[in-house]
């Protein structure tokens, strides 16, 4: 009986819809395919914001407007975005893959689940509202995922891919992997765990058990290569690496007492040589279609 009242309300509901042409899937052909998919299932979107050449909503303007439902067709970076635009809202956001990897997206619906899918279960009202735990430092909060050390410089290297931009492709790979190998390392230092000579890379992913928290530690030029092309291609996990524990709070340290280098949801951040990361809760509801996160 609530599935149904809320799909009766949230039917009615006014909404509005956030895509980025530079995200991965937002081609031309996927956000007309999206259009129809919402059509056809009476979600069609009151007005499209088109980020970042247009400024995000907030939430007092969605407030004004009486709008009930964002929908978010963009890659993570973006969707962090949004999601902190528009804290404090009362209504609710629906994440639909609209980048490279939609590591988010697969938290709240499934690894593989496609658009179409997702909206099947949003017209059905098989979903509910939750409020995903993300990982926070004074950096700003990262939803899918944290990356602190000298490994995020081959963040640029992807933005330089991403864009086709051969020459700084080029440039920016040499650079990456100079300073992954003989930049200063970082480790956790509260709790004292792993390596004592630190990690080029440590990642922290959310979830509501906490911060997991893996350690990318290549020793070979073929490893360093190797965790490179899956940094690239977001998949970092393909690279070597050991878990480390799960933590609601710990601290990290540049090894040689130097800024720390973050990614939060591939977007760049800098930190003091010493900061502190905890798990906090997302400031607005997001529709969930599948159990996890």
């Amino acid at each position: 009986m609530v599935a149904a009242r809320r799909f009766i309300d949230m039917k009615a509901a006014k909404a509005w819809l956030v895509v980025n042409a530079r995200s991965g899937s937002n081609s031309d052909a996927a956000r007309e395919a999206l259009e129809q998919m919402l059509a056809a299932r009476d979600l069609s979107p009151e007005k499209t914001i088109e980020f970042p050449t247009e400024d995000l909503p907030r939430s007092g303007e969605l407030r004004d407007g009486d709008v009930g439902r964002l929908i978010v067709f963009t890659g993570d970076g973006s969707l962090n975005a949004v999601i902190e635009a528009v804290a404090g809202w009362d209504g609710e956001v629906l994440v639909l893959p609209g980048g490279t990897m939609n590591l988010l997206c697969a938290r709240l619906h499934g690894e593989e689940t496609d658009c179409e899918a997702i909206l099947d279960c949003i017209h059905r009202g098989a979903y509910r509202a939750v409020r995903p735990m993300m990982a926070s430092c004074s950096a700003g909060h990262a939803h899918a995922g944290l990356l602190v050390g000298p490994g995020t410089a081959w963040g640029e290297v992807r933005e330089a891919m991403r864009d086709f931009d051969i020459g700084g492709l080029a440039r920016g790979t040499g650079e990456a992997f100079a300073e992954t190998t003989g930049g200063p390392r970082v480790c956790m230092v509260d709790p004292v765990i792993g390596h004592e000579d630190g990690y080029p890379l440590i990642e922290l992913v959310p979830s509501h058990r906490g911060l997991q928290v893996d350690g990318y530690r290549p020793e070979t030029t073929g490893e360093f290569l190797r965790q490179g092309w899956a940094l690239l291609r977001r998949r970092f996990r393909e690279g070597p690496h050991e878990r480390l524990g799960l933590y609601d709070r710990l601290v990290i340290e540049n090894c040689a007492g130097e800024d720390l280098d973050v990614l939060l949801d591939g977007e760049p951040g800098t930190l003091g040589s010493r900061a502190e990361f905890s798990v906090v809760e997302c400031p607005v509801d997001l529709l969930a279609t599948a159990h996890g996160f």
